[in-house]
């Protein structure tokens, strides 16, 4: 588990320029020429041809229910300190149609899951807790909509994030990177996104296992890619 003064300086990296001082060694140095370079992401056609990210399996994949459920997953988030996130909406596919999302929520550990459907009072309560918490690091991918729709649907703000777009803008890398980039970038691995599970509708009652499969990897996937900066020294 990340030390809270760890998951700190993680968290600042959205918003903190890197000083750079004459005594800087080498390597710090070297990072400050990196990111005055600009990278490029590899294309969909290059990640295609790298091997299958494996991610989670359906047994690692938790979808509580129950009141005490719930209350079991938020704990063991916000103990873990940090954790994978991302969101689920039903699409809108008219002009002018505002999104009632979002519908799913997960978070992903190193070695599992959540997925909450927040059509379920306990689910939206539980996953409202760890949202809100400064206790529990959410690391995800494009989170600037995720702020808008939570606040808009459960009315609290997304606290203490690690937005990996932003890192990856420091490293020199254009706009937004994004999973399907980082992951042939940094683990040389293909992460696949389909299209019709994307816009598939994340309001459902029960979800199919594609949909708990996509979900939970997109926050297992970021988990992943955090670790990986972290071992190239990239993040403190």
């Amino acid at each position: 588990m990340e030390s809270l003064a760890t998951i700190s300086t993680l968290s600042n990296l959205m918003t903190q320029p890197d000083p750079i001082h004459p005594d800087k060694n080498k390597r710090s140095a070297a990072k400050a020429q990196v990111g005055s370079i600009r990278l490029m992401a590899p294309t969909k056609a290059e990640t295609n041809l790298l091997p299958p990210f494996q991610g989670v399996s359906s047994e690692q994949i938790y979808v509580p229910f129950t009141r005490a459920e719930c209350q079991s997953a938020a704990d063991e988030i916000v103990a873990a300190g940090v954790g994978g996130f991302d969101t689920e909406a039903k699409p809108t596919f008219r002009k002018g149609q505002r999104s009632t999302g979002p519908h799913v929520v997960q978070f992903a550990l190193t070695d599992k899951a959540f997925i909450f459907q927040l059509h379920h009072n306990e689910c939206e309560k539980a996953a409202a807790e760890v949202i809100a918490s400064n206790r529990v690091l959410k690391v995800g991918f494009g989170l600037k909509n995720d702020h808008g729709q939570i606040r808009h649907r459960l009315g609290i703000s997304l606290n203490h994030v690690l937005d990996l777009d932003h890192v990856f803008r420091k490293l020199g890398y254009r706009g937004q990177i994004g999973v399907r980039g980082a992951m042939g970038v940094l683990l040389k691995q293909c992460f696949k996104k389909s299209k019709s599970t994307t816009t598939s509708n994340w309001a459902l009652p029960r979800l199919s296992a594609r949909q708990l499969h996509y979900a939970a990897n997109d926050a297992y996937a970021a988990i992943k890619i955090m670790e990986a900066l972290q071992t190239e020294g990239h993040l403190e």
